[in-house]
């Protein structure tokens, strides 16, 4: 999850809204790996406010007080006998933390798999041996939306999109720790009794403070980075306030109960662009820009616009049902104005350099011509080419 390496100390909303899930006190030692960042601090928060004595568990402190009942231990979910001694004494673990979701993170594969795949093995290991019987893991819709289109899809009808053709490595290390979660439910825990796991799903994170997707997205339309339009304007995709995050991960933890049956499931002041380009430029120019930055990487770290992933996001209908969390968990997502979050980003975002604008101007103009050129010869490398080689492709 996103965490920010020097923080400046702010005050968090940390009242959870209760008409959005459990409305009774809980008695839970909850670990929540992930803590430093914006929905694993949001959740032990909520849990610490219903009664629970909360963990947080991250690389770095969380940039938001720290209110009474939850403490943070600075922990690297790549250090076993860390995560073993941050899980000493707790019955429920809340699975969060992970790397690579979007931006250049995505292109550092050996970190990817190290935090996705390794860590996951961990904590499954640190759960069996420490005796906790509950773990709920945050894994993504990405598992199953691979650049294909899906229309109101759901856990039966839809299977694991096929590793080796997704096309970024946090959703090929998320698929596979969804699996190894899965497949650990129904495990015997070292002192007797049995481990319960449950997947949740959750597509993009948006809410006031939230620190990954808004605020770049927002950096980049204010320095007119993205001043062009792509793809079909009727595409659609889902996003989940953090409020009914943290109300299905709660659900989550009190439906792997025997009372419960161990139920489990799986605004800113900027005209809008006029030029429209075809997606498949953007695709092209998207992996041009991956390769260019691995091979810079050991120079300069040059940030990609957008990555393949993220065309893919913003180009392919991709809507998912959450019927099975409503009737299974009593899911009752509320409804909030995507409006709310921009308003406070613009009151607390930081006054752009106009030296640093003008050098992400001319860099912009460099690359553009550049990949113009290019994207002229590179027919292979078309989206359309690349979605006609996924649907008609072995699976």
């Amino acid at each position: 999850m996103s965490v920010v390496a020097t923080p400046s100390r702010g005050i968090s909303d940390c009242k959870w809204n209760r008409s959005a899930g459990a409305h009774n006190k809980i008695h839970m030692r909850a670990v929540v790996t992930g803590g430093g960042g914006y929905c694993g601090y949001k959740l032990g928060c909520a849990l610490a406010n219903i009664g629970a004595s909360v963990v947080l568990c991250d690389i770095h402190k969380p940039m938001w007080l720290i209110p009474n009942g939850v403490a943070w231990i600075q922990t690297d979910i790549r250090d076993y006998n860390a995560i073993l001694a941050a899980c000493e004494g707790a019955d429920c673990v809340f699975h969060v933390a992970s790397y690579g979701m979007s931006g250049t993170e995505q292109l550092h594969k050996e970190e990817i798999e190290s935090v996705n795949i390794n860590g996951t093995r961990f904590i499954l290991n640190a759960c069996k041996q420490q005796n906790i019987p509950r773990l709920i893991y945050t894994s993504s819709v990405n598992v199953v939306f691979g650049g294909l289109p899906i229309e109101d899809g759901d856990e039966e009808s839809l299977q694991y999109f096929p590793i080796d053709k997704l096309v970024d490595h946090y959703s090929r290390t998320k698929s596979i720790a969804e699996q190894m979660i899965l497949a650990a439910n129904g495990s015997p825990l070292a002192g007797g009794g049995i481990l319960h796991t449950c997947v949740l799903r959750p597509p993009g994170i948006y809410g006031p403070e939230e620190q990954r997707h808004l605020p770049r997205l927002a950096k980049i339309i204010e320095r007119r980075l993205l001043s062009f339009k792509f793809g079909d304007p009727t595409v659609k995709m889902n996003w989940i306030h953090v409020e009914n995050f943290v109300q299905a991960h709660i659900l989550a933890a009190e439906a792997l109960t025997p009372e419960k049956s161990y139920i489990a499931f799986e605004r800113l002041g900027c005209s809008k662009p006029w030029i429209r380009i075809p997606t498949s430029f953007v695709y092209a120019s998207a992996t041009f820009m991956e390769h260019l930055h691995s091979i810079l990487r050991p120079f300069v770290d040059l940030p990609p616009l957008l990555t393949r992933n993220e065309v893919q996001n913003i180009s392919v209908t991709h809507t998912f049902r959450i019927d099975k969390a409503r009737t299974q968990l009593g899911y009752h997502p509320l409804k909030y104005d995507f409006a709310d979050s921009v308003d406070h980003y613009i009151k607390s975002r930081p006054q752009p350099s106009n030296y640093y604008l003008f050098l992400n101007i001319l860099l912009t103009l460099i690359v553009t011509l550049v990949l113009f050129f290019l994207s002229l010869r590179l027919d292979s490398l078309s989206a359309l080419h690349f979605f006609k080689e996924r649907r008609h492709g072995p699976a």
